[in-house]
């Protein structure tokens, strides 16, 4: 059975008051915004404990890997709104000629070759991107694969 998560909802919702608990919890942001891998940021304490809460100890070991990614990401996103990720990297901003993330960059987070490979371009393009959808982005993340990237591909605005 498959993960995802739904705003509003089970899984989601924990996921979801958890990340906005991070705007007051600041020692937990700090710990995980200080990961610079997947390995650190599963060996944090807050990754730990929201583990437990969503009951994540029976998932399969490829899926706590991908919830690593997931938390690690979520703790350098600062808003949330109902953009997808690759509509938040492409849009231009009012007065902007060039999209926030170039296409040679966004080919290459596509092309990542590993989890921790996507962290690392997904944590340095973040602050590029201003706000985006929380729970489409976490979705995203933990089912990374062809679907996901021909996904961002065709929601990406190419220049002309």
């Amino acid at each position: 059975m498959a993960i995802y998560f739904t705003m509003g909802e089970g899984l989601g919702k924990v996921l979801f008051e958890w990340w906005r608990g991070l705007a007051e919890d600041h020692a937990s942001r700090a710990v995980l915004r200080r990961a610079s891998s997947l390995t650190e940021v599963a060996l944090t304490p807050p990754y730990q404990r929201l583990c437990r809460r969503l009951g994540a100890s029976s998932w399969k070991h490829w899926e706590r890997d991908r919830f690593a990614l997931v938390v690690g990401v979520l703790a350098h996103v600062k808003t949330h709104d109902e953009r997808l990720p690759a509509e938040a990297m492409s849009k231009h901003q009012p007065g902007e000629d060039r999209p926030p993330v170039s296409e040679l960059r966004f080919l290459r987070l596509l092309e990542s070759p590993d989890p921790d490979a996507l962290f690392s371009g997904v944590r340095r393009v973040l602050p590029l991107m201003g706000s985006v959808d929380v729970i489409v982005l976490a979705n995203d993340l933990m089912h990374w694969g062809d679907e996901v990237k021909k996904k961002w591909a065709y929601g990406y605005d190419w220049p002309e």
